[in-house]
């Protein structure tokens, strides 16, 4: 729709106005902006309007952010809208909060990033917090709220990886030998002593552990069909790449047998391979506190459960890079491998087998 009239200058309100109509509403447009200059982002804010089907372009980036999160929380995990939300508090509508998102621009949402790479914030927390910018973005595209599309968003090239820990092979012999921890001032058995050891010969996320269930496994093959996060939602996963499916070694085979047998053992019937005394999934708080102990107890290094699945990655490094990330549920770096790439038949009992040669070597 075209406009037919101009930006007119008020000056008892020192301001360029104009005032235009579509689908009979009437919206009126300023710029406080002197001279033709201002005339003319009047009328661009009127043309936008019309063109583009902006709606409510003077809403503020707190407000929209308040709306987005309350979107989140409808269609998303609690994890997922809580990631947002800190986002949004510790890095974004203190600087940009009152923002019009009419007058939203890229640099805006850079100088958030920038701003968060001069605190010596992680490559890895610069990344979600661009994820989240870009969703917001959308989110309000979607309301007519702007036409922003923020395409160069960027990282600075030397933004710091996180360190990350592994167990190093005398760390996974001690694990694959010794059971006992500390348990209210006694040694004992480490009831969560088989999923340790699953963990570090599968390479799952600690959620896809908790989330296993005994009929997820199927002559030798696990079918990875669910998660549970920090807050014990049920999930279909991290990503799409989540739901896959392994074939077991014999070593994988032995700690599941193990775990049946030390579950029948302490009288506990469940769904679930991994669980606590009751029965239910563990608790990712529980199973992180329990693993610490069992580390400390026995000289293992410190890390963390979480990188239990880069030790995993760490050994079995050698593999060839498609069945690698087939293995742990990643996205393949190219286009031509997610659309042309299909598993053939064969390929995951030879996963499984090249995964228990690994192993073999690291634990003779």
């Amino acid at each position: 729709m075209k406009r037919t009239n101009t930006a007119k200058w008020i000056e008892s309100r020192k301001r360029w106005q104009i005032n235009v109509q579509r689908d009979g509403i009437r919206k009126t447009f300023t710029s406080s902006t002197p001279g033709r200059t201002g005339q003319s982002e009047a009328n661009r804010k009127a043309d936008r309007w019309l063109d583009d089907g902006i709606a409510d372009g003077k809403i503020k980036v707190r407000q929209a952010s308040e709306q987005y999160i309350e979107h989140l929380k409808i269609t998303t995990s609690k994890s997922n809208w809580l990631q947002h939300e800190r986002i949004f508090k510790n890095h974004v509508n203190p600087y940009i909060g009152t923002v019009r998102i009419e007058n939203l621009s890229e640099q805006h949402l850079q100088s958030i990033i920038d701003r968060a790479y001069g605190k010596g914030l992680a490559k890895k927390t610069l990344s979600n917090i661009r994820a989240c910018l870009t969703a917001f973005v959308k989110y309000c595209r979607k309301n007519k709220y702007t036409t922003l599309f923020p395409e160069s968003l960027t990282i600075p090239r030397d933004a710091k990886t996180g360190e990350k820990h592994i167990l190093q092979p005398d760390d996974l012999k001690i694990l694959f030998s010794s059971d006992k921890t500390m348990f209210n001032g006694k040694e004992r058995q480490d009831m969560y002593i088989y999923a340790y050891r699953f963990h570090v010969l599968t390479g799952l996320r600690p959620g896809e552990l908790a989330g296993l269930k005994w009929e997820d496994i199927k002559d030798g093959t696990v079918y990875l069909r669910r998660s549970i996060n920090s807050y014990g939602e049920v999930t279909t996963g991290k990503n799409q790449n989540a739901r896959r499916n392994f074939s077991l070694n014999i070593f994988t085979s032995a700690i599941l047998e193990e775990q049946k047998r030390s579950l029948k053992e302490r009288e506990i019937v469940s769904e679930y391979v991994f669980c606590d005394k009751w029965g239910e999934p563990v608790k990712s708080s529980n199973y992180y506190k329990r693993w610490n102990i069992y580390r400390k107890y026995n000289n293992i290094l410190p890390v963390s459960p979480y990188e239990l699945r880069h030790t995993f990655v760490s050994a079995v490094k050698s593999l060839p890079e498609g069945y690698l990330k087939q293995l742990v549920g990643h996205s393949k770096d190219m286009d031509t491998y997610g659309v042309y790439s299909h598993e053939m038949d064969g390929d995951m009992k030879e996963t499984a087998a090249m995964v228990q040669d690994i192993f073999k070597r690291i634990l003779a």
